[in-house]
C-alpha cells in the first residue's frame, strides 16, 4: 500500500512511502486498505472533514481537514510481482 503527499504541508517532501506491507488474499488486501484509506491522518491536528474520490478500484485520492491545515494524498494498492530476492516470484516483469 502506497500513499503519496500531494497538497499542504506534507506535499513539500512529496515522495512515495510504502505505508504498508503484508500478505494475504485480494480480499483481505482490500479490506485493510479501504481501511487505511478511511482512517489515516498522519500529518492532521484533530480531523475536522475527510473527502475521499476514488480513481479506480486500486487508487483513492484523499483531501483531510485539519484544525488550522488541508491536506491531500494519493493512496495505491500495488501488488509485488518481481522480487529478485525471493524465489516464489520472477525476476523481472514481461
Amino acid at each position: 500500500m502506497l500513499v503519496t503527499p500531494v497538497g499542504g504541508v506534507a506535499a513539500e517532501a512529496s515522495s512515495v512511502r510504502a505505508l504498508t506491507e503484508f500478505e494475504g488474499s485480494a480480499e483481505e488486501a482490500m479490506t485493510e486498505f479501504s481501511k487505511r484509506v478511511n482512517t489515516y491522518d498522519q500529518d492532521v491536528t484533530k480531523v475536522k472533514r475527510r473527502e475521499v474520490f476514488r480513481c479506480s478500484d486500486r487508487s483513492y485520492f484523499v483531501r483531510v481537514n485539519g484544525r488550522l491545515s488541508q491536506f491531500e494524498y494519493f493512496f495505491q494498492l500495488a501488488e509485488l510481482v518481481a522480487d529478485t530476492g525471493f524465489s516464489g516470484l520472477p525476476d523481472t516483469i514481461s
